[in-house]
């Protein structure tokens, strides 16, 4: 699997509450498969990881979601936990920049309670996905058919349920940026996006 990724640059975008794990072992494969990665958070300075509900490592971005350009990235990986997801949600940057990723149909990584930010990006209609499963009400209700599986790819969208998913997510986070954009994905919903 080394440099599938040469050339590549994909976003990371986290915040306070991101579960420690689903942050760092996609990054690291990402890093071992030779993509460049930007991790992009809600402002600047260092934001606190979680182990669950413990606090664990911090990590300081790179850039602010805000000052970031959609158009710079090969790819968009967002990790989980409970906070992080609420918070990325939760702000119009970081829909904006969800939303435009999406626009250009390149790949999208999402795990655990990321997928959030994905109902407010109107990524989710119309496509199959997986979460942890706190989540599958909001994401039927967004339009998604939701399943309980490791790891599941809709057109470039790729979404686990949880850290013992991180393997695969990662393979398959990994497979879908090396192919590129999907001219088949469905474009972000205009209903969802017009509230951003």
């Amino acid at each position: 699997m080394a440099a599938t990724l040469q050339g590549k640059k994909i976003a990371i975008l986290a915040t306070d509450g991101v579960e420690r794990v689903e942050l760092e072992g996609p990054r690291d494969a990402l890093r071992d498969a030779g993509a460049s990665i930007e991790l992009l958070s809600l402002e600047d300075g260092e934001f606190q990881g979680f182990d669950h509900l413990d606090p664990s490592a911090s990590f300081t971005p790179d850039k602010k979601v805000g000052d970031a350009s959609p158009a710079d990235y090969d790819g968009l990986v967002i990790p989980g936990g409970v906070a992080n997801g609420d918070f990325l949600r939760s702000d119009a940057d970081a829909i904006r920049f969800v939303t435009g990723v999406a626009e250009r149909k390149v790949p999208i990584a999402s795990i655990c309670h990321g997928p959030w930010i994905l109902i407010e990006a109107g990524v989710v209609d119309g496509r199959t996905v997986t979460s942890w499963p706190s989540l599958q009400t909001d994401l039927r209700n967004a339009g998604a058919e939701w399943v309980d599986k490791e790891v599941v790819v809709d057109e470039g969208l790729v979404t686990s349920r949880k850290p013992d998913d991180i393997p695969a997510f990662s393979a398959k986070a990994i497979e879908e940026f090396a192919e590129g954009p999907h001219e088949d994905a469905p474009e972000p919903s205009p209903e969802a996006t017009a509230s951003s």
